[in-house]
């Protein structure tokens, strides 16, 4: 019932993340600054593709991170390394983070499940009666189009250069230029597109042009739905259009990497062992979050511009690279 008044929306999310952040100081008993201790640097600098093993209020904490950051334009992937890291758990590794992400594929699903049945009744409809000028048949097309080089991208690196992603890719120093970089690009984007074009004048090229930003977001710290976004409004859609073609888009993406990192983190080597009360939890904290996050942005970005998001990374980045010249955090 609440998530159905939208002027509450907003307000949910802000006391949500009160209330996580809370908990995290109390648990923690001192600040982030003070958390960065050589010791926990140290623990930081375990490998990222095993991971740390995290608790119940960690993961729930971590579910935040990746539903509060997934669909808004400032990278899932970067908070999810630099928040832990930061708060001296270590990090947990790429295929928690993809898994949890499944959150998130099912509050996207849930919110625009009316928008997806539309699509897909239209493209069965289209494909009976050869009706090949449907709108809803391009943008399945396009959104199916979109998909394909992330996948390939991402199939790439996992298969021939695993340890440059863990390694160089998903370094401190690598999140933080990167984010600086995309939050550049995204004021550009803002500048001069003239936002004329909305939900309605979506084609199959845009899935190509946007498709191919995603895929952008395999680098840490580009942030799909950032990238999306990004090309969204070069490409001239209005924000709230941008932001809601880039959210179904990434559905495809996010659900593939969430399988894969799913089926590897069930199947731990020999003497490895598997909390699933952590992964549960996090997976409810995530969906709860994504959705609350998707519903905010989107009333949002029918009033505002982006520029907020350009700051807030510009700003993130440059925390980053202070603290690892600092020796807060292992870069």
């Amino acid at each position: 019932m609440f998530v159905q008044t939208k002027k509450y929306r907003g307000l949910i999310c802000w006391l949500g993340f009160g209330l996580i952040f809370s908990v995290i100081f109390t648990h923690l008993g001192h600040n982030p600054v003070q958390a960065a201790s050589p010791q926990l640097v140290a623990q930081s600098s375990q490998t990222a593709s095993s991971g740390v093993q995290v608790n119940l209020l960690q993961a729930i904490v971590l579910g935040f991170v990746q539903g509060a950051t997934e669909f808004i334009p400032i990278s899932s992937t970067a908070h999810l390394k630099a928040v832990p890291v930061l708060f001296g758990w270590g990090d947990p590794g790429v295929s928690f983070t993809a898994v949890i992400q499944l959150g998130s594929v099912a509050a996207v699903l849930s919110y625009f499940w009316s928008d997806l049945s539309q699509i897909t009744r239209g493209m069965i409809k289209a494909v009976r009666t050869s009706d090949y000028d449907s709108q809803d048949f391009w943008l399945a097309v396009g959104i199916a189009v979109g998909t394909i080089p992330i996948v390939i991208l991402g199939l790439l690196l996992k298969i021939f250069e695993p340890a440059f992603y863990e390694n160089t890719l998903r370094s401190m120093p690598s999140i933080a230029i990167v984010s600086i970089v995309m939050a550049l690009v995204l004021a550009l984007a803002e500048s001069v597109g003239t936002q004329k074009r909305n939900f309605k004048d979506l084609t199959v090229k845009d899935g190509i042009l946007v498709g191919l930003a995603q895929a952008m977001a395999i680098i840490p710290g580009v942030s799909r739905s950032g990238s999306t976004m990004t090309a969204g409004l070069f490409s001239n859609l209005d924000r709230a259009t941008a932001a809601r073609f880039s959210f179904l888009l990434g559905i495809p993406a996010i659900l593939l990497s969430g399988l894969v990192e799913l089926r590897e983190l069930l199947s731990p080597v020999e003497g490895e062992s598997f909390a699933l009360l952590p992964l549960i939890g996090g997976l409810i904290s995530s969906a709860i979050f994504s959705y609350l996050a998707i519903a905010w942005l989107l009333e949002f970005l029918k009033r505002r511009s982006t520029w907020v998001f350009v700051w807030y990374r510009l700003g993130f980045g440059v925390f980053i690279l202070a603290a690892v010249a600092l020796g807060w955090i292992n870069g």
